[in-house]
Parts: C-alpha cells; sequence; structure tokens
C-alpha cells in the first residue's frame, strides 16, 4: 500500500526520533529507573516529533517486556499500539473535541482499569485549544489520577494552557529540528527510495521545511512526483518558487562591478517573484558564503548587505518592484563607500610613508651633526656644552666634579668626586643630563658614572715609614716574654683597689 512519506517514515523508536537527542534520553532513563510521571507535556513546532515521542512513549510502557525504553515491538501489546487499534492507548484531538463533554467523558473513563495492559493512557494532541471549563474540569483528574491512569498532553503553544495545567506536569520542549538533521535525514529515505538527487536541491527543500520534518517530507514528497525521480536544483527551484543559487550569485556580481544595465535587468527579472521572497534568496546566499569564509566579499561589504537586506525586509509596500529597487540602489551605494574607505586606508599608508621618511631623514641628519661634532669634541664635551645651554649651574657643577674617561659601544664612561650640595645637585639633575645625552646621541646612548677614589698621601707617608722600619727591625721574643713576667709580679689587686679608693676620696678617717 503506498503511503506518505511522513508517515512511512514515523518514528517508532527512541532512537529512530531526529532532532530531539535531549527528549529522547530523557524519557529513555524514566523508563529504564521507574521514574515515571502520571502526566506529561510535550509542546514544540509542529512536525517536530510530538505525536511520535508520545505514540513511542505510550508502547513502552504497555510493552509485555517493559516499562522498557526498548518496546520489543513482537508482543500482543506492542502489536496493536504500532497498529493504532490498542484500547488502553485512547488518543484525543482537543481541537474537535474541545467542549466541557468532551472531557467529562473522558473522565468517565479513567475510573476503569486497563483492559489489556498495565497502564490506560490518555494522548491529548492540541490541548491548548480545549475551552476554560473543559481544562478546568481535567485539572482534579490531571493532579491525582488513579495510579493506572498517564496523561500525555501535546501542544505547539504551550503558553495559551493555564498555569494550573503547567504546574500538574512534566514539561519536555521540543526544538525547531536542525537544517543539517532533516537533510542527512531525506538523504537517507532518497536512497532507500531509489531516487537520484542533488545535494544542492535538498538543501533547498530542508531550508522550505522551517523546521518541520513533517512538512520537510511532504514537500520531499511533492519533488519526488514534481522532478520524476531525479531532483535537481532547477527543478526544485521553479517548484518552490524560488531563484536559482546562480542568478543570486550574478546579481551580486553586477552591484560590485556597478553594471546598472545589468541590475535594472533583473530587477525586472525579479518582478515575476514576491519581494520577501527574493530577499529572503539574497540573505542566504549571503549568509551561506560568510560562513565558507568567501573572498567573494569583504567584511564591510557584509556587514553593509546585511543591515540593507534586513532593512528592506521590514519595507511594508504593496509594490514589490519599489521595494527591490530600493533594495539595489542601497547596495549600489554601499559598494561605492568602499572605494571611499580604500582611499582613506591609502591616504594613511602615504602618510605613514612620509612620517617614515621624515623620521629617517633627521635621523641621518642628527648622525650626520653627531660626525660633525665628533671631529672637534669628544661626547663628554659635547655633552657638557648641551647641559650649560640647558641649565648653566647644572653645567658648572658638572664640569667641576666629572671627568671624562673613555666613550664605546654607545655608553660614555665618566668618574665623579661630587660631594654634599654638588652631589644633590647632579642626583636632580642626573635624568636631564641623560636625556640630553640620549637626544644627541640615539635612543640606545647610555652614561656610566664610577666613584673617584682620593688617596691622602700625608696620612700615606707615616704608615709607609713603620712599614719599612719594621722591616729593619728583629724582634726577640724571648726578651719580650721576660718583660711580661716581671710586669706580672709587680701587680697587686688589693693594693691597686686600695689606691684607687684612695685617688676617689682621700685618705680614710679613722675615729677613735
Amino acid at each position: 500500500m503506498l503511503q506518505a512519506l511522513a508517515i512511512k517514515y514515523r518514528p517508532k523508536t527512541f532512537d529512530e526520533l531526529i532532532g530531539q537527542k535531549t527528549v529522547s534520553t530523557s524519557l529513555k532513563y524514566a523508563l529504564d529507573n521507574q521514574r515515571l510521571a502520571h502526566a506529561y507535556l510535550f509542546s514544540g513546532l509542529r512536525g517536530s516529533g510530538k505525536t511520535s515521542s508520545a505514540r513511542i512513549f505510550s508502547r513502552a510502557l504497555v510493552c509485555d517486556q517493559g516499562p522498557s525504553s526498548n518496546p520489543c515491538g513482537n508482543c500482543k501489546q506492542c502489536l496493536a499500539a504500532l497498529e493504532g487499534k490498542h484500547i488502553d492507548i485512547i488518543e484525543m484531538d482537543a481541537a474537535s473535541n474541545r467542549g466541557l463533554e468532551d472531557i467529562q467523558a473522558l473522565i468517565e473513563q479513567t475510573k476503569y482499569t486497563p483492559s489489556m495492559a498495565r497502564f490506560k493512557i490518555f494522548i491529548i494532541d492540541e490541548v491548548h485549544m480545549l475551552t476554560s471549563q473543559a481544562a478546568n474540569a481535567l485539572l482534579k483528574t490531571l493532579e491525582e489520577p488513579p495510579s493506572y491512569i498517564k496523561f500525555i498532553l501535546a501542544t505547539t503553544d504551550p503558553l495559551k494552557l493555564p498555569a494550573t495545567v503547567l504546574s500538574r506536569t512534566q514539561h519536555f520542549r521540543f526544538k525547531q529540528i536542525s537544517q543539517n538533521d532533516i537533510f542527512n535525514h531525506l538523504k537517507e529515505i532518497l536512497m532507500k527510495e531509489n531516487v537520484n538527487y542533488e545535494d544542492e536541491a535538498l538543501k533547498f527543500i530542508a531550508r522550505s521545511g522551517n523546521g518541520s520534518l513533517r512538512d520537510t517530507l511532504t514537500l520531499l514528497d511533492q519533488a519526488i512526483i514534481f522532478c520524476e525521480n531525479n531532483i535537481s536544483v532547477t527543478k526544485i527551484t521553479d517548484m518552490l518558487g524560488l531563484l536559482d543559487p546562480l542568478k543570486i550569485k550574478e546579481f551580486y556580481n553586477s552591484i560590485l562591478k556597478k553594471d546598472e544595465g545589468k541590475v535594472f535587468e533583473f530587477l525586472k527579472e525579479f518582478q515575476d517573484y514576491e519581494a520577501s521572497n527574493v530577499i529572503d534568496e539574497m540573505l542566504f546566499y549571503l549568509k551561506e558564503s560568510f560562513f565558507s569564509k568567501s573572498t567573494e566579499f569583504s567584511t564591510l561589504i557584509y556587514e553593509r548587505f546585511f543591515r540593507i537586506l534586513s532593512r528592506a525586509k521590514s519595507i511594508t509596500s504593496d509594490d514589490d518592484g519599489f521595494t527591490l529597487c530600493v533594495m539595489a540602489f542601497m547596495m549600489m551605494e554601499a559598494s561605492y563607500l568602499k572605494e571611499i574607505d580604500e582611499k582613506i586606508n591609502e591616504f594613511k599608508i602615504d602618510n605613514k610613508k612620509e612620517e617614515n621618511n621624515y623620521l629617517t631623514s633627521s635621523m641621518q641628519e642628527n648622525k650626520s651633526s653627531i660626525e660633525q661634532d665628533n671631529n672637534h669634541k669628544n661626547p663628554y664635551e659635547i655633552l657638557t656644552d648641551l647641559i650649560y645651554d640647558r641649565d648653566y649651574d647644572l653645567g658648572e657643577c658638572f664640569k667641576k666634579n666629572t671627568k671624562f674617561i673613555n666613550y664605546e659601544n654607545e655608553i660614555l664612561a665618566i668618574t665623579s668626586n661630587a660631594q654634599g650640595e654638588d652631589r644633590d645637585k647632579l642626583n636632580k639633575g642626573f635624568k636631564l643630563i641623560q636625556e640630553l645625552f640620549k637626544t644627541k646621541f640615539g635612543a640606545n646612548a647610555k652614561i656610566s658614572v664610577q666613584k673617584e677614589i682620593f688617596i691622602d698621601e700625608s696620612k700615606l707617608q707615616p704608615i709607609t715609614q713603620d712599614l719599612s722600619n719594621s722591616q729593619n727591625k728583629k724582634i726577640d721574643i724571648n726578651s719580650q716574654f721576660d718583660e711580661f713576667k716581671k710586669d706580672a709580679k709587680k701587680f697587686d689587686p688589693l693594693e691597686d683597689t686600695k689606691n684607687a679608693l684612695r685617688d676617689c676620696f682621700g685618705e680614710p678617717k679613722i675615729e677613735n
């Protein structure tokens, strides 16, 4: 029996669920570890897998081998669930059964135990369509159902649900399926269906589904028929009413080349399409080029074109041709601005070159002046003159207290004998002296100051004389030792103490 691709390839296990890894992982863990709630809420974009997940979860709950994250698929419970004939899995469309009477009938069924499975499961699709009276009637049962009852609610708009309903359920959010996941899934399906295809054509189909796998598979069904089992870019763009990417590329090139005649030809051709579709295609092409790191556009052009296209997308006008013309003129003006930026950069480069040339010439002049000065004066004398020109007193102090040693490897070696106030003055002015020296002799030039050592020859002469005399004398150790022994015998500690007391207090008075 022929089936639509969306039905034929509906996932039957959590592993087959496309693009919802977070949800499938959580539900599998809950099943394997018996962490089951009494009510679940699945919300997300249409075609994101909410109803499919609810059916898989229901089958996992009633399987004879379960509850398990991998229902066997062979037991009578699984077979009945796969055929949609399980008596204990009740599906209800709240869009067509939204009244109070419908919910009261559902609540009445919860009073009876399951007929053949361990749980009785109610799947309510588009639950946000229930009337406020119906939602309120469901609250009590939803909060404290019998142990054998499980509720699975599905909605595309959870914000329309009362907070009281949300608080009584475990909420799982189904995200929009990525284009890459959809693209890979389409390739697998077409390989199984033996249909030829071009990758770029599949990308157009995946993008047109807007994150809904069901919508994308519906488009794929249509594409197989329209393209007669050979899906190509040309046919897909015709089927979807999109522009060929090659035309978009040529349109961009004509704008960058300022080919106004070619631009006007494209604008006339684009009048057969909706302006919003043309702008979307141009945005998509620009985005793909940007993420592929193409050198077709500069970073500046990317920024300007993105801004212009987003502005054109927001223009509200009944005349699509007018919107496209405004967009094209703005983009052409933006490409002209590129030339202005280049001119500014060229001007900056020229200025920098002139500055470098000026610095080079001034350095050469400075070097030649140094060489001329060196022909007459040494660096120390040149520095002294510079200090005199800046601060006469500092120059006098510098000349008075310093002496020139040599000048090698851009290092001026001098000695200093400054003391007291002169030393303080030179210390305070040393930074200025260094700056003057570097200004004249270059940034790497340095001053090395060495302390000058003075020797007082008048004090040195007696020491020299004693040393010469000691060399002529021979010291008799034995005779000196004998003298020491004589002095030791004369020493009387008691007598010496008495003599010291007499010296201090006089002769003692003896009273009768």
